[in-house]
């Protein structure tokens, strides 16, 4: 696969960043603060969804989105020629 230059790297990086932090907001403030009313209409495993967002769902999304911005920004390191490799690290104990 061909390397993607810098700006097309940082495009794409801010690209996903910002897709990402709007999943933040969106869950985050909207879902689980200022529709929470309407929310709670439905449930959720017996609980009002807009409650077990609050307090259970937005944080599933939160540790989701760490995971999913890692691994995306790995396969973009990958192909932009950026990745670490196994022998860019030192082993323990040895002298830097």
């Amino acid at each position: 696969m061909a390397q993607i230059d810098r700006e097309t790297y940082w495009r794409k990086q801010l690209q996903r960043t910002i897709i990402l932090l709007v999943v933040w907001f969106v869950v985050g403030y909207l879902m689980s603060i200022f529709l929470i009313e309407p929310l709670n209409t439905f449930t959720f495993g017996g609980i009002p969804f807009g409650f077990w967002m609050a307090q259970q769902g937005s944080i599933f999304v939160f540790i989701s989105l760490i995971f999913i911005y890692a691994y995306a920004t790995g396969k973009l390191d990958e192909r932009a020629g950026l990745a670490e490799s196994d022998d860019a690290t030192s082993a323990p104990g040895a002298a830097h």
